[in-house]
């Protein structure tokens, strides 16, 4: 079992009081447009600094958890996952980088804080030990996105960006489970409480390590796609400029009613109308988007067939609205279930929250965060509400007592709103 050393239990508390730098969509599709090995490199060198901040952050909060949550079995491996990777970010660099390409690192960051930061700047000390002009936040974010073309790059940097790739990638792979295992942490922290709430404080820690988890894996899939070589038409990395809404929705709709009609043995499941443009686009990440609907619709099915049960010859259609905004993509989803009791209402925002018969948690099982099962443990909702509040949306609900409810999912189609870091 992996242990966390003093030596770097320091390193990581070192690295937890510097600030996190968020990155834009747009930036990302600005900084990977056609990328050169120089451009890959440079995004390596991004990543180096800034994931282990990130999940320094993390480890930090892991260990300050309230009510002994931080003792859990399960949270102890999490924290553990966390410190693993940090380590691999923080000692690739100096084990894999040639003495060349060290000094070309320095001299292309040099290059970025010049073209980035104003004079006279203040200098900080990064946790690596470089010192860096002014906030961090410009220069790296700034190294991010800006475009490097017409240069010759030296042979031995091809093969340390795919070794680079290729560390990253068991970063990624290392922690699939971790949704699962948190959520198994969960259940012992109530077991251990004899209680069936989880306090507002643990609520708030949930959202936060789980935004940060998509940022992470966002910034992780981002650079290996680039890596990867050419992409599909329209797509820079896993981001698609020109996602299509009809298609995407009839994708979730086929998915979900499979779904639905084979946890409920139901020939004919409810239908779901769709009203969306066929030609709207906009620049998003499909498989968030994808996620999101997934999710939503599996809701409405589950209440609807619930509400009239399985025997139902012809159930009340549920309907999916899409209209474009100058600001956003709204998504309206109405079905009518029954509706939630207004008391009730908050209670869909909360983890491991379900009316839904408790499904075995699995941690082998998270390559889609919750997205196989019907329902049964209560992450659908509050999990969606974070992927669209990633890139600057939101997910509300309104409910009707004895009728339906609508879900409202809003979606910035300006792409220029920053990760929100927890």
């Amino acid at each position: 079992m992996y242990r966390i050393s003093s030596q770097l239990s320091e390193k990581i508390k070192h690295f937890a009081t510097f600030p996190q730098t968020g990155v834009s969509l747009r930036q990302m599709v600005m900084f990977g447009q056609n990328p050169t090995q120089g451009t890959l490199f440079k995004a390596s060198q991004f990543l180096s600094e800034e994931l282990p901040i990130r999940l320094a952050h993390r480890v930090k909060e892991l260990e300050e958890l309230p009510h002994n949550l931080s003792d859990m079995p399960s949270i102890i491996r999490v924290k553990n996952w966390y410190a693993q990777s940090f380590q691999d970010l923080v000692e690739f660099p100096s084990k894999e980088m040639t003495p060349a390409l060290k000094e070309l690192a320095k001299t292309l960051n040099k290059q970025s804080e010049m073209q980035a930061l104003p004079e006279n700047s203040p200098n900080l000390a990064m946790p690596n030990g470089n010192s860096q002009s002014g906030r961090k936040g410009v220069s790296l974010s700034h190294r991010y996105h800006s475009a490097m073309d017409g240069q010759e790059w030296p042979v031995e940097m091809h093969s340390y960006n795919e070794r680079f790739t290729k560390m990253i990638e068991a970063v990624k792979r290392r922690h699939d489970p971790v949704v699962t295992t948190v959520a198994q942490g969960i259940l012992e922290f109530k077991q251990a409480k004899r209680s069936h709430i989880v306090d507002t404080d643990v609520q708030a820690f949930l959202d936060r390590f789980y935004m940060s988890r998509i940022g992470i894996r966002m910034l992780i899939g981002q650079h290996i796609a680039l890596n990867k070589g050419p992409s599909r038409k329209d797509y820079v990395g896993i981001i698609c400029t020109k996602t299509n809404l009809a298609d995407m929705a009839q994708e979730a709709i086929d998915n979900a009613k499979f779904i639905c009609e084979d946890y409920y043995g139901l020939f004919r499941g409810p239908e779901v109308h769709l009203h969306c443009k066929k030609d709207l686009e906009f620049m998003y990440v499909p498989s968030h988007l994808s996620h999101m609907l997934f999710e939503l619709l599996k809701n409405s099915l589950r209440a609807v067939v619930e509400q009239y049960g399985t025997e139902c010859d012809e159930y009340p259609p549920i309907k999916l609205i899409v209209a474009q905004g100058k600001e956003d993509i709204a998504i309206k989803i109405s079905d009518e279930g029954g509706g939630i009791p207004r008391s009730g209402v908050p209670l869909v925002w909360t983890y491991m929250y379900t009316t839904a018969p408790s499904q075995h948690l699995d941690p082998t099982f998270d390559k889609s965060d919750f997205k196989a099962p019907m329902a049964g443990f209560g992450y659908g909702l509050p999990i969606s509400r974070l992927y669209a509040r990633y890139f600057g949306g939101d997910l509300k609900l309104i409910s009707m007592e004895g009728y339906g409810t609508d879900v409202y999912l809003h979606l910035n189609r300006i792409s220029n709103s920053d990760e929100p870091l927890p």
